[in-house]
């Protein structure tokens, strides 16, 4: 059984909506495509699984305190691959 992390709007105006999302280790996003450009903040340590649609994946470890960006059209599912919990703060710009 597949589960998904926990997401908490803490925004959502005519600018922006920011998302805080919460991974217990294993649990994941489920596949989505983001619908406009995004800012990432790392709160904590993030041992990120990237799933992409061409059947890749990506291992990337997010240091807490970490800020990137992605642009509008990025498809993907994200799992928290450590064994510690993972949350980051996400802002989608309208």
């Amino acid at each position: 059984m597949t589960m998904t992390c926990t997401a908490t709007q803490l925004i959502d105006d005519a600018r922006t909506r920011v998302t805080r999302f919460d991974f217990e280790p294993g649990q994941q996003t489920g596949w989505h495509t983001h619908g406009m450009d995004y800012v990432i903040t790392t709160l904590t340590d993030c041992k990120m699984r990237l799933e992409l649609p061409s059947g890749e994946i990506k291992k990337n470890h997010v240091p807490a305190g970490s800020v990137y960006k992605r642009v509008e059209g990025t498809e993907h599912n994200v799992i928290n691959e450590g064994d510690m919990p993972m949350s980051f703060v996400e802002v989608e710009l309208k």
